[in-house]
């Protein structure tokens, strides 16, 4: 069985069909960054933006702004 979904999973590759879950909060960092830049709570752009405050977190955490931590 396991085998058999190893070469399933190998011809979804190679026909370009076996990509994973696209990354969602990523291309929505320059917004975040915007967001904070414009002094607006971690809190309030994860509730404005309909996500969760760890990736707000995250996403200014790797941004290396100072305002990042300002609020924390």
């Amino acid at each position: 069985m396991l085998e058999r979904r190893r070469e399933g999973i190998a011809k979804a590759q190679k026909e370009g069909k076996y990509k994973g879950r696209a990354p969602t909060v990523r291309r929505r960092a320059d917004e975040i960054i915007r967001l904070r830049e414009a002094g607006i709570t971690p809190t309030e752009i994860a509730m404005r933006l309909g996500i969760g405050r760890a990736s707000v977190y995250r996403i200014l955490g790797s941004s290396g702004g100072e305002n990042s931590q300002q609020s924390a």
